[in-house]
């Protein structure tokens, strides 16, 4: 990396070189990163979360239970939908562009030596940002996996995954015992671990991976915090609360059913971590309305943007576009990144709309971007109405003019592009 940069695009384009930098996972260079910096990490209060879809939700929501609280809170998330600087947030505000450049041009000499990739740079910038800009609290979310993700250097109030499904399986294994296994890596001794729902045999391995771990308890967070009477609207999804003798109707503005799981485990990673962190359930319902993240399930005019970026993901995307009585007809654009499976989530977006129109998001990486060609034989060979449209803008663009409802969706390339061209933020 380049000692003598000085602008943040050159910065933000040295930084992204060094993805895969390496082939060898494991945190020994986060934590050389870490301690050149004063080892900021062990400065922080931090809640972290994992999981293989819902994690995002349930960052989003503790974010804004921890700031309702009138805590300074800072959020490191990934990817990004549009701006790198998404990713790490103190009280909805970016990091400074400057902050970014210095940091990098600093460092650059030591980045070099430890071969340090583009992640595990990342996440020593965010902890020493989240330092020297005083926050009270950060909201941690893994990148991939668990065990050897560059976040799992931390020691959290409480850690939490939401679910595991088959996703990184390059990475994370082929099935949910070895994925849960993975993600389970992020559960210390002495520090509250919660769960959301998922399969007997993934919450099986969770159990057994916390007890080798040496965690005295696993937390149900669905049973600590039971969740009915889900109901999944155009303006958020309600549903109602029940913590022992409590019960709270609760509305929160993100959608979709799994967000009433994903609430529960938030709350139940506030709970665990005992004052002052707990929030109450009146409290919680006061604040959730307000909860946003954009980019999944958004809603903009005749627009649903919604990552939905691995079959799992798609389901409940479908399901939810299902539930709302949307304007016909429902047309999709989608951009899926080659290392996914595509064919699965095509066969399942397609028996919730009238045609998919499929695209290439201009920022996808090239080597892994996905062949919209290789698709539409897929679409062919199966019976499915689909489309090729070379031109990402068109696609957006031109189908408001036959579409009812237009769904964005696949990888974090397609929605971020498409809010692009809408003219839309991503924070």
């Amino acid at each position: 990396m380049d000692s003598g940069l000085t602008s943040y695009r050159e910065s933000i384009d040295a930084l992204f070189a060094r993805t895969g930098a390496t082939s060898n996972f494991g945190l020994e260079r986060t934590l050389a990163f870490l301690n050149l910096l004063g080892n900021p990490h062990k400065r922080l209060n931090t809640f972290h979360v994992a999981g293989t879809n819902g994690k995002g939700s349930v960052v989003a929501t503790l974010y804004a239970l921890l700031r309702a609280k009138g805590l300074r809170t800072g959020r490191y998330m990934s990817p990004h939908l549009i701006d790198f600087r998404e990713r790490i947030v103190v009280d909805d505000a970016m990091i400074d562009e400057k902050y970014v450049v210095d940091f990098l041009a600093r460092w650059s000499a030591e980045v070099e030596k430890l071969g340090a990739t583009f992640f595990e740079i990342t996440t020593a910038m965010a902890f020493d940002y989240f330092v020297q800009a005083g926050v009270d609290i950060a909201v941690i979310e893994t990148g991939l996996g668990g065990r050897l993700d560059s976040t799992n250097v931390i020691l959290p109030l409480a850690a939490g995954i939401t679910s595991i499904s088959i996703d990184h399986t390059e990475y994370l294994g082929n099935t949910e015992e070895e994925i849960a296994r993975e993600k389970a890596g992020i559960f210390k001794p002495g520090v509250p671990a919660v769960i959301g729902p998922m399969s007997a045999n993934a919450r099986i391995e969770m159990y057994r991976t916390a007890t080798s771990g040496g965690v005295d308890s696993v937390i149900d967070a669905t049973r600590l915090f039971r969740t009915s009477d889900v109901v999944v609207r155009q303006s958020g999804t309600w549903f109602t609360v029940h913590n022992g003798d409590e019960t709270v109707q609760m509305h929160t503005a993100l959608i979709g059913a799994a967000q009433a799981d994903n609430a529960s485990v938030a709350l139940a990673m506030l709970r665990s971590a005992q004052s002052p962190w707990t929030v109450t359930l009146q409290d919680a319902a006061t604040v959730l309305p307000s909860v946003r993240l954009p980019g999944r399930f958004e809603r903009s005019g005749k627009y649903i943007l919604d990552v939905a970026h691995n079959p799992d993901g798609m389901k409940s995307l479908v399901s939810s576009l299902q539930a709302l009585g949307l304007e016909t007809p429902v047309v999709a654009v989608l951009g899926v990144l080659a290392d996914k499976d595509w064919k699965a989530m095509m066969q399942i977006l397609s028996g919730a709309v009238a045609e998919l129109i499929l695209v290439a998001p201009p920022t996808a990486p090239s080597n892994r971007a996905w062949d919209p060609h290789e698709a539409i034989a897929f679409a062919a060979d199966n019976s499915i109405k689909a489309r090729f449209e070379p031109d990402f803008t068109k696609a957006v663009v031109a189908t408001e003019a036959v579409a009812g409802t237009i769904v964005v969706t696949g990888s974090f390339h397609t929605v971020g592009d498409a809010l692009v061209v809408l003219g839309k933020s991503a924070i």
